[in-house]
């Protein structure tokens, strides 16, 4: 299993900074030009992808106006919405997948998909996607990840709402498919997703577990915890986009809005750039403030022969003077030599 891994000339995996994915699901809302929209605002905030979701209501679900098929009625945004109808507002229609893959290509972007069956894995492998995301609900279905594994393209699962269990099985599936690319994603399905629920800790422990890099699907609100991933080894992360939160798309209430996912790229980066190394001592960055450390001088002209005192010996900055701890050992000492003010004092002086 590979660490690290080339898409559309970025390198992606583990120790590699911060793979940003906009993702547009259903905040095109309904309409080409606003997905086309969303690809060029991507592009412009400096996101390295753009991620649609490739379903219909058909490939989703049935028709069927069962409480089985209803979301709750105490859901923050789609309470008491039958799936069919949700899948039928949000979808992306295929028709548009071509016309968005090559405005995000014009852009420099590598545009992919969530598949979620069959023939959305054959409309993708049409268009070329260079990699593949398996989204979280669909974890357990290992017939999928054998088959968008099996492309030979990376591949990217999400673990929201998994076990262990259920992490491991879908891992094995995928390699055992032929993926050598992968990446997974810490994740919680909810929508928005509480930040106390995130559980950015477990970051490291799938990396442990798994020997694979780990990114994060994002739902909570703002950068700060995709952020805070960073810090934890997150080497991707995936946060939903609109144009504006204002339009009330069904995605929008927790999504970025392009300055917000300007900003994600840029604070990401500095949040891994920082990450560093385990040295403990002075960087190379801090060897002009080294200069300026305190120590012992003379801060009033003195003659040899005059007594050293708290009022012509003072600890001011820069260094090159005796360290200031040695003061109770010079104070009431007699001075050798002439001294002017602003020299520093050293054993010879005394």
């Amino acid at each position: 299993m590979n660490s690290t891994f080339d898409v559309n000339g970025m390198r992606l995996g583990a120790g590699q900074r911060p793979y940003i994915v906009a993702e547009m699901s259903g905040n095109h809302n309904g309409s080409l030009d606003t997905a086309l929209a969303l690809v060029d605002a991507a592009a412009q905030a400096g996101a390295h992808a753009i991620k649609l979701q490739t379903y219909t209501a058909d490939t989703m679900t049935v028709d069927v106006r069962h409480p089985r098929f209803q979301i709750s009625k105490g859901h923050e945004l789609w309470g008491d919405r039958y799936l069919y109808q949700l899948f039928e507002e949000a979808h992306t229609p295929w028709e548009w997948h071509e016309a968005i893959f090559e405005r995000a290509r014009q852009h420099g972007l590598a545009p992919f998909s969530s598949p979620f069956d069959r023939t959305a894995v054959e409309l993708l492998q049409k268009l070329d996607a260079p990699m593949y995301k398996i989204a979280s609900s669909e974890i357990t279905d290992l017939p999928l990840i054998r088959l968008a594994a099996g492309t030979g393209k990376p591949l990217i699962i999400s673990t929201g709402m998994a076990s262990v269990t259920e992490i491991a099985a879908a891992v094995d599936a995928a390699q055992g498919a032929g993926c050598t690319d992968l990446i997974v994603l810490s994740c919680t399905a909810s929508y928005p997703a509480p930040p106390e629920e995130t559980n950015l800790r477990r970051i490291p422990v799938l990396a442990e577990m798994l020997g694979v890099p780990i990114g994060l699907s994002d739902h909570t609100l703002g950068i700060g915890v995709p952020l805070a991933a960073v810090a934890f080894g997150a080497c991707l992360i995936e946060k939903h986009m609109t144009l504006s939160r204002g339009d009330k798309g069904v995605d929008s209430a927790f999504s970025l809005e392009p300055q917000e996912v300007a900003a994600l790229v840029t604070e990401s980066e500095r949040a891994w750039q920082a990450l560093g190394t385990t040295h403990i001592g002075p960087t190379e960055a801090e060897r002009e403030s080294l200069r300026f450390r305190r120590s012992l001088y003379v801060v009033s002209d003195v003659r040899a022969g005059d007594t050293v005192t708290e009022e012509n010996v003072r600890s001011i900055r820069p260094t090159g003077g005796l360290e200031p701890d040695a003061i109770g050992t010079v104070l009431g000492r007699t001075f050798r030599q002439d001294a002017t003010k602003g020299t520093p004092l050293t054993w010879d002086l005394i």
